[in-house]
């Protein structure tokens, strides 16, 4: 098969490093914000600026109060207007910041998670077959949530952090003591130092709780999806204890993370005390000594607390910070999957002129020691119907998914109108055909739009035609909400035969000038069978149709029938030419004939 990549497994372990290439990553989905980027920029400078200017306000302030000159109030006066003036335009320009990067954070948010899901969809049948829903849509979820907390808090939280520090390192260093830099440097330092420390020892605990919660969101997903079989087998309590048991692995990791969180606050708290007691006994002393105004002691005391609560924040952010950051890289890697089936370069699109397909000595395997198909040949002509029949494994329905391109043949090659199918795009490729398959899954919605999902661009007449023509007109009508009736999630509401003949309206609806019924009747009764039978006569002739059966008496009109065996042709011809043969057709008829012959008495 064409291409390669690596199946996730939702349950494998995250890597011990968080990949710090995510931020990288992310990038690229910010450009279309750059003006916003650079405003945003602006008013968090401006921000800062304003709010390192609050205490040094502050301190003259104070000063001018503790003069002996009580008469001269109208300087205090201005100040007290100027404090009040910059502590509102640190908050101002801080709210300007978050409304204009908010744009980008939602803006990236939405373009990361299009792209993951337009990527999900690219991707070939293996990796859905293999991937759990609940756990995936988890890994989404906190990935496109880790980037609004990435950016909105890294951004604008720890980048304005550091440079308020160093702001604050600076004047400390200019105007007073270069001790008091030297404390703030030494406890920023190792207050930093430290929460990486405990943040890494504390990643593993986070991973376990995101794994558990993935676990048990996969659990349930699954659960609720298949309730029919719980139901059948009644194995509510099963599934209630094993989805319990998954809530206990989340419980008791939720516990452990939570008690290693308490040693991480415990010692950034300590370092942040032993700061600010060390700075203000200093300043205290030099306020005894005469060095330093009261004012200068109020600067001090509100610099420090200005530095530390922030800082006090960081501690948060940058263990949050890292979790997202491993949601994110989790997300990402979804992108990184490469589809095993892929255009070739510069593909053309598919030229339907007829429809007439060609397999030239194929051969397909899913695994390098299982063969599939061997040397399969055979030719439909346009607007031919043609059937593929054999016992159970004989390889019918991966006639279809190659056709399809689910996959990629490993010998010979498919053709539609002299065009080799795995030198065209997929889009058009796919356009050309309509499947009706065994099991119709139906979206939760109204059989109208169930309808006309086959072309969301068709009208409302065609949406009906199409609906006439898979006679579906009569039992729409006897619905009391007609063609507004919810169907249910995945169609439950519908019997059977019903969501088959939605099927094939749907896929009537769509033109294509290939049909293919992937055993459309083999689960209904006869009933059933002769409607859906009738929907697909009505169309015989309007396209080329290949017809993969497990019921014989549902090809008996078939231009040409091919028995398959063992991923091989080994009869073709119409139903009487293989009876005929008294081959293993003759067999399949007989042996289904006297099944139903004991049925019926």
């Amino acid at each position: 098969m064409r291409g390669s990549r690596k199946l996730q497994n939702p349950d494998a372990p995250e890597p011990e490093q968080v990949d710090w290439q995510v931020l990288k990553d992310l990038v690229p989905h910010l450009g279309a914000f750059k003006l916003r980027i650079g405003l945003a920029v602006v008013c968090l400078v401006a921000a800062k600026v304003a709010s390192v200017g609050l205490p040094f306000i502050l301190k003259n302030v104070v000063d001018q109060l503790n003069a002996d000159d009580k008469a001269l109030l109208v300087v205090p006066l201005a100040l007290l207007l100027a404090y009040g003036l910059v502590r509102f335009a640190n908050v101002l320009f801080g709210e300007l910041r978050d409304t204009l990067f908010g744009r980008v954070t939602e803006g990236a948010m939405r373009r990361v998670g299009h792209q993951v899901f337009k990527h999900l969809h690219a991707l070939d049948l293996a990796y859905h077959l293999e991937r759990r829903t609940g756990g995936l849509s988890r890994d989404i979820e906190r990935g496109v949530n880790g980037i609004s907390f990435l950016l909105r808090f890294m951004v604008f939280n720890i980048v304005p952090t550091f440079l308020e520090v160093g702001m604050i390192v600076a004047l400390l260093f200019w105007n007073y003591s270069p001790w008091f830099a030297v404390i703030v440097l030494v406890s920023v330092v190792a207050y930093v130092g430290f929460s990486v420390i405990a943040t890494e020892w504390r990643t593993r605990f986070i991973r376990e709780m995101n794994q558990a919660e993935s676990k048990s969101s996969t659990r349930a997903v699954d659960s609720l999806l298949n309730f029919e079989t719980v139901k059948y087998f009644s194995n509510e309590a099963y599934e209630a204890e094993r989805y319990d048991q998954n809530l206990a692995d989340w419980e008791a990791a939720r516990r452990r993370n939570r008690l290693t969180l308490f040693g991480l606050n415990g010692g950034q708290a300590f370092i942040i005390a032993s700061a600010m007691t060390a700075s203000m006994v200093l300043a205290a002393n030099r306020v005894a000594a005469g060095t330093m105004t009261i004012g200068e002691f109020v600067l001090i005391n509100a610099l420090m607390i200005q530095i530390f609560v922030p800082l006090n924040f960081l501690g948060f952010v940058y263990r949050e910070m890292k979790g997202s950051m491993a949601n994110i890289d989790a997300m990402f890697s979804l992108l990184k999957v490469t589809p095993a089936v892929q255009d070739a370069d510069n593909a053309p699109s598919l030229t339907v002129t007829e429809g007439k397909i060609e397999f030239d000595r194929v051969g397909f395997r899913y695994q390098a020691e299982r063969q599939i198909l061997n040397d399969v040949s055979f030719v439909v002509k346009p607007r031919e119907k043609i059937a593929i029949v054999g016992s159970s494994g004989s390889g019918k329905s991966t006639i279809m998914k190659l056709l399809f391109r689910f996959y990629d043949v490993t010998q010979g090659r498919i053709a539609i109108d002299g065009q080799d199918i795995s030198q065209i795009t997929q889009a058009s490729l796919r356009k050309a055909i309509s499947v009706v398959p065994q099991d119709t899954v139906l979206f939760n919605a109204s059989i109208f739009d169930n309808v006309q999902y086959g072309d969301v661009s068709a009208s409302e007449e065609e949406v009906w035609q199409a609906i006439r023509m898979a006679h579906l007109e009569d039992f729409i009508k006897q619905l009391p909400d007609g063609q507004n009736t919810m169907v249910g999630e995945r169609g439950l509401k519908l019997s059977g035969g019903e969501k088959q003949r939605v099927a094939i309206a749907r896929a009537i609806l769509k033109k294509p000038a290939i049909m293919i019924f992937d055993e459309a009747t083999s689960s209904l009764d006869s009933s059933a069978e002769q409607r859906i039978l009738e929907a697909m006569e009505s169309v015989r002739g309007d396209y080329t149709s290949v017809v993969i059966a497990h019921r014989l008496s549902t090809v008996l009109d078939a231009d040409c029938i091919l028995v398959l065996e063992g991923g091989r042709i080994v009869e073709q011809g119409t139903h009487l030419e293989l009876l005929e043969q008294q081959g293993r057709y003759h067999l399949l008829w007989q042996l289904q004939n006297n099944n139903a012959n004991e049925a019926s008495r």
